[in-house]
């Protein structure tokens, strides 16, 4: 079966190579359309990153829309100490040919979804929830066309990677995010806690760089960028590679392990602002509402990217 997904990302390498991965994926995914949000970068930034991810994968075709340039109620919060004043710090950037649709991201999300059969689309946020959030809050009855929401955000036992209690994507629209978590679809999160598991090793990265093409050389010079900071952060032997973790669980869930939780946003307090309530053991009567992801086989994950990536052509 082909999934039909919307990708809605703020690029971001990570989110940048979980778009490659989406567009080696034909057999298993049917992207209908990117869209951009605020987040690692402005907006005029990841949508201009996502439109050149297209041109690199020669997927020029793919539309492309700018959604919201800040969170719901807050000032953005950006990662240029991550991934560069770019956002994609590690290869030279141009200006795409890939065209930038009109329609307004929030707008495309919601035509797209109406207009779908029920419970047909999957939506994949690797970014903060501000679009999802919108599109959710201004129009409800898109929610019965939803499949299911695969994302990255939240932390529970890798606590947080910007504050000490909250993950990045959640922390920069938790209000947005609190509208997802609570919007009654199936949800899979995919959080630090699984995330930190699939570290970008000089080894891994060197493997990608041998295929040569332009899209693994693209990936490779965006990792080992990315690897420079969160290595000597966490101490490790790599990155973690984020992102594409959403869109490896719907190519090959068997990679993954988790456990059915409820998960709750905090949008009140100063000390813990984003930060996810993980009901790992149920100690609390609130219902289950997301599939939280918290193991992975690592090398089984690069081995899929790589033989992903592979389909660009080049090495044998």
């Amino acid at each position: 079966m082909t999934r039909k997904i919307i990708i809605d990302c703020d690029p971001g390498q990570d989110d940048a190579v979980a778009l490659f991965l989406a567009f080696a994926s034909d057999g298993e995914l049917d992207l209908l359309g990117i869209t951009a949000v605020g987040g690692n970068v402005p907006l005029e930034l990841t949508q201009r990153n996502a439109r050149m991810m297209c041109d690199i994968a020669n997927r020029k075709e793919t539309p492309v829309h700018a959604g919201c340039a800040t969170p719901t109620v807050r000032p953005l919060r950006t990662a240029e100490m991550i991934h560069g004043r770019t956002g994609i710090n590690g290869i030279d950037v141009f200006e795409p040919e890939t065209p930038l649709q009109e329609q307004h991201a929030v707008d495309f999300i919601i035509r797209t979804l109406l207009d779908a059969d029920d419970a047909s689309i999957t939506l994949v946020p690797t970014g903060p929830l501000t679009n999802i959030g919108t599109a959710i809050d201004r129009e409800p009855a898109i929610l019965g066309k939803v499949e299911q929401i695969v994302l990255m955000g939240g932390a529970m036992r890798e606590g947080g990677n910007r504050t000490p209690s909250a993950e990045f994507n959640i922390l920069v629209d938790p209000d947005a995010a609190d509208i997802v978590f609570r919007c009654g679809r199936p949800i899979v999160q995919m959080g630090l806690d699984v995330t930190h598991q699939v570290l970008s090793t000089r080894e891994r990265i060197e493997r990608i760089k041998a295929l040569d093409n332009p899209v693994a050389d693209a990936t490779a010079g965006m990792l080992s960028f990315f690897a420079r900071y969160d290595t000597e952060k966490y101490t490790s032997k790599g990155a973690p590679l984020h992102d594409p973790c959403t869109l490896a669980w719907l190519i090959e869930p068997g990679l993954f392990a988790g456990k059915d939780c409820n998960v709750a946003i905090e949008t009140q307090s100063d000390l813990t602002l984003g930060h996810t309530a993980v009901d790992f053991w149920h100690v609390t009567d609130r219902p289950i509402n997301v599939h939280w992801i918290h193991s992975v086989d690592a090398d089984g994950f690069y081995e899929l990217l790589t033989a992903r990536l592979a389909r660009f052509g080049g090495s044998d």
